[in-house]
């Protein structure tokens, strides 16, 4: 085939393979490593979605004061998650050129990730069952991006149990983060004065404490629904 003249598409990857960071061998598109980061990818996308949403809703004058400052976190998440996917598409034997928070995941962006939970955690109030992803637009692009996050997460921890991740921060990063995405639909939600919609259809309400409350519903987003 003739070189092609583009800058975006130049043809190499006609093959099926792809090069990685830092040079070394061209791996396969359906390498453990190009799943891994090719799933990051999405989930910035998806991320992308809620911040869109956003963004018309202040154009037309729309958004609500209680989500002024999300869409200025969820950029900060899409530019970190660029991190996670340059440690995640990095060669094996370029490992020790990676700088923490730039190419690497650092212990500093998970604390950060683990200040947010706790703080937003005291900003909602807990849902007493698991929930249907649904109630508006921008929390179910943060469900979907949640859902994305969990499989990223599922994809590095087969790089883990291959020796193909050798960061000790990135596996805590993304469990982190699909945690705060949960959070933040529900944050998306009440600032829109909307009630999440329970998983199971029921006739009256129980009565139990709210950390029970909480003991429950922590499985839908990080288990029964990865």
């Amino acid at each position: 085939m003739d070189r092609i003249d583009s800058v975006v598409s130049t043809g190499r990857g006609d093959d099926g393979t792809t090069g990685l960071l830092y040079g070394g061998p061209r791996i396969r598109k359906d390498d453990a490593r190009t799943e891994a980061y090719g799933t990051v990818d999405e989930a910035v996308a998806a991320f992308g979605l809620a911040r869109a949403e956003l963004g018309l809703k202040s154009q037309y004058g729309t958004l609500n004061p209680g989500l002024a400052s999300l869409g200025e976190l969820i950029l900060r998440l899409q530019r970190e998650l660029f991190v996670v996917g340059a440690e995640l598409a990095t060669t094996p034997g370029a490992v020790d050129r990676l700088e923490d928070g730039r190419t690497r995941v650092s212990a500093a962006m998970v604390d950060g990730l683990t200040a947010l939970v706790i703080e937003l955690e005291h900003r909602i109030e807990m849902p007493r069952e698991f929930v249907v992803p649904g109630e508006t637009r921008t929390s179910a692009a943060l469900e979907l991006a949640r859902t994305i996050i969990r499989r990223a997460e599922r994809r590095a921890v087969t790089l883990q149990a291959e020796g193909l991740l050798r960061g000790e921060h990135l596996l805590p990063y993304l469990n982190r983060l699909a945690d705060l995405a949960w959070i933040l639909a529900r944050v998306a939600e009440e600032a829109e004065a909307r009630t999440s919609t329970p998983a199971r259809v029921t006739n009256r309400r129980r009565s139990r404490p709210a950390t029970d409350a909480a003991s429950e519903q922590h499985p839908q987003e990080s288990e029964l629904q990865p």
